[in-house]
């Protein structure tokens, strides 16, 4: 009998979901585990997987906004109807016993034993046009998935003349699509609104994925020659254009009904307050020096202040917690949330543990979340159970700002940019690097003076780097 699809409810705060693209397309011949379709969610972009085997019908288009449980497709037995508002399958693609040309190029793999491997359309068709056997690669998506990033690496690793020709375009664009087609409904809405043909891009985001700094770029490329001096015209605004209408849904709707019920439900209040980081400056900068002659990374500014708030929480448990049910509950871990922008939105990935981490794996987990977030590839896993959150403006200038506590914490804290400062030694000014810290807590359960001693004890740590470097 006919299974239903559902829009999955993939985190606590989840409400709604935008349909980013059918992977699979009606009348297929879909296997359990096989992916359907990509889902943009508030946070993060997911592959939705089959959890039963039929044929494929769908009542729901690529751009929809739809809530968690809708309906949004059905899988098929053999000669079964489409139900009402599903999209029709035509009786000769029921009867086919093998999936469209394009998916049955590229099968499924399977392990040794028998069981299914689990690989994404496009990672199956960029093994087979180059070659490779998936079970000989390595996967690095959501529950070990391999994805057509981990083939790349693989051919990387090992190159084949025959695939080395060949990865690059079988990367480019999924199966039966063209890159033009390989984007998502807002990149669409702004290669209209710019004129810009998709089919003759060559995408740069994940497996081609056309981008919409592609679109932009492409528009700039094409446009008339720069007028003279004397007729030269404002620098065309970037982002959102004036007169643009933004739906308050997805990754912006979800960021502005946390915020209001932040706000609407906690007593928050910002304290800022100036620290001494000459120290701190220094021996990152002596650090970065040796990791140059290395080829090394040397840690962030961020990274070592993460790494002194999570020892300042360990002094100060109050600020690492979170009110429910009248009861305000002392988080055991140290979770710390970092606050990453990315194309229409903000979001926060965890770095769970940061108390029992070094600066440099601190480093380490925060790059990964980073472009992780940045890249789409975030898991679910990488953005729940944060107990305290970080968000730095330094890089655009900002000194102090008010941010706002994420809910199911008591506070957050705003790191502000680097700049000049001095102080009195005798008679003598001496200058100094100093930062704004501005600590936002919501007052039902932090008072003024713990959220002040809070920011010394912090303050404090930051001006001793070469403890932090120990710890």
């Amino acid at each position: 009998m006919a299974q239903q699809i559902v829009l999955p409810k993939l985190g606590l705060t989840m409400q709604e979901g935008v349909i980013g693209e059918w992977l699979a397309t009606p009348g297929q011949r879909i296997g359990m585990g096989d992916v359907l379709l990509r889902l943009e969610t508030d946070k993060v972009e997911v592959d939705v997987e089959a959890e039963a085997e039929g044929f494929l019908a769908t009542n729901a288009k690529a751009g929809d906004v739809l809530p968690v449980g809708a309906v949004i497709g059905w899988l098929l037995g053999e000669g079964e109807q489409a139900p009402d508002g599903a999209a029709p399958v035509a009786a000769e693609e029921l009867a086919a016993p093998e999936a469209p040309a394009a998916s049955a190029a590229t099968p499924a793999a399977a392990t040794g034993d028998g069981t299914r491997l689990k690989s994404s359309p496009n990672a199956r068709r960029v093994a087979a046009e180059a070659n490779v056997d998936l079970t000989a690669v390595r996967g690095t998506g959501p529950g070990g998935r391999i994805v057509s990033e981990d083939v790349e690496e693989f051919l990387a690793a090992a190159p084949q003349p025959a695939a080395a020709a060949s990865i690059a375009a079988a990367a480019s664009e999924p199966a039966g699509e063209s890159a033009g087609q390989f984007v998502g409904p807002l990149v669409r809405r702004r290669a209209a609104e710019l004129g810009v043909d998709l089919t003759a891009l060559v995408g740069t985001g994940i497996g081609g994925r056309v981008t919409k700094a592609d679109v932009e770029k492409a528009a700039g490329s094409s446009a008339a020659p720069a007028p003279s001096a004397a007729t030269a015209q404002p620098a065309p605004v970037s982002g959102p254009q004036p007169g643009e209408v933004i739906p308050l849904s997805g990754m912006r709707g979800a960021i502005a009904r946390n915020m209001v019920d932040s706000l609407q439900t906690m007593a928050q209040l910002t304290h800022g307050y100036e620290a001494d980081v000459t120290a701190l400056v220094a021996a990152r900068a002596q650090l970065k020096a040796e990791a140059g002659e290395t080829g090394a990374k040397a840690p962030s500014l961020n990274d070592f202040i993460m790494k002194a708030v999570a020892v300042a929480l360990q002094q100060h448990p109050l600020l690492n917690a979170g009110i429910a049910d009248d009861k305000i509950t002392l988080f055991s871990e140290i979770n710390l949330g970092v606050a990453v922008a990315v194309e229409g939105g903000l979001i926060v990935p965890v770095v769970k543990g940061a108390d029992a981490l070094s600066v440099g794996e601190i480093a380490g987990r925060t790059g990964a979340l980073a472009a992780a977030a940045r890249t789409g590839k975030l898991a679910m896993a990488d953005l729940e159970g944060a107990t305290f959150s970080v968000s730095t403006l330094g890089a655009y200038g900002v000194d102090f700002f008010t941010p706002v506590i994420n809910p199911g914490n008591v506070a957050i804290l705003g790191v502000g940019r680097v700049r000049d400062g001095f102080r009195w030694e005798g008679e003598t000014p001496v200058k100094t690097q100093v930062l704004t810290l501005s600590l936002t807590f919501d007052h039902r359960a932090v008072d003024g003076a713990p959220a002040a001693e809070f920011l010394r004890t912090l303050s404090a740590v930051l001006s001793r780097p070469l403890s932090l470097l120990a710890g």
